[in-house]
């Protein structure tokens, strides 16, 4: 039996790379999915893929900075399948480079209503309804920059790093409820959005695989895989944790050499 049968699992952030990973493979380790984004055609768009795929998917237009959006999508994922059992909150913004002198404060709040906030009013609402389905997992994608931190990022880190702790203090409040409560760290995804900071794919890959011991940046499917386990059976001892999934990248204070020996740095 696939380990996510009877799961339903509303992931915010679904129609992006790693967010429609995340769905697509919970979709087929048995999970019914709904897929909660800004975009409708990107949510629609994984929705299809898994039902093509002999999934059970649904598709809902969320704005995670909204408190009505994020509560509405809750009651929508309820509609659709009875129950809630999985939350994971993969929605996040871009944020600018910059310092606390040239940052403006609009920036510096939009960067915490996307990336933080949201998961505060996502699980607000959710709680209640992985309470009422007998429990169930909260998944909260973080970040290695939560960890390391880098320069002209103040935003995106800060936020990041709130995040995990919140993922503790949830796990904390919410282990009564049988809700175990995780966060997901991952390195250098080779996404599009990722990519545009450097000018493609290809010079991610070049620039930024470097930076892990594993000598490459990972991709969506690897963070899918780390959520699916979390989300799953075979995780019903792991709460209040955050899972690195980065190569090494908090680990290695370095870069690897064509030769594959390491420079410290």
């Amino acid at each position: 039996m696939p380990r996510l049968d009877g799961h339903v699992a509303l992931i915010t952030g679904g129609g992006g790379e790693i967010g429609s990973a995340i769905a697509m493979r919970m979709a087929l380790e048995g999970a019914s999915i709904v897929l909660g984004d800004l975009s409708g055609e990107k949510a629609e768009a994984t929705r299809d893929r898994a039902i093509a795929a002999g999934g059970r998917a649904a598709a809902v237009h969320l704005d995670v900075a909204s408190p009505e959006s994020c509560e509405a999508s809750v009651a929508s994922a309820v509609a659709a399948f009875g129950k809630l059992t999985t939350l994971v909150n993969v929605a996040a913004t871009s944020t600018p480079d910059g310092t606390v002198e040239t940052l403006s404060l609009a920036q510096w709040n939009a960067a915490f209503s996307v990336n933080l906030t949201s998961v505060f009013l996502m699980c607000k609402h959710g709680v209640p309804e992985l309470r009422k389905a007998g429990g169930g997992s909260i998944i909260n994608i973080a970040s290695q920059l939560g960890h390391v931190g880098i320069q002209r990022r103040a935003p995106y880190c800060t936020t990041k790093a709130a995040m995990i702790f919140l993922t503790k203090i949830l796990a904390q409040d919410h282990a009564p409820d049988n809700i175990r409560v995780n966060s997901i760290s991952p390195g250098v995804i080779l996404t599009e959005r990722s990519s545009k900071r450097v000018g493609g794919k290809d010079n991610a890959r070049r620039l930024n695989g470097p930076r892990h011991l594993l000598n490459r940046p990972g991709e969506p499917e690897e963070i899918a895989a780390g959520a699916a386990f979390l989300a799953s059976g075979d995780a019903s001892f792991i709460t209040g944790t955050d899972l690195l999934i980065d190569g090494g990248y908090v680990t290695f204070k370095g870069r690897m050499l064509s030769d594959g020996t390491t420079k410290m740095i």
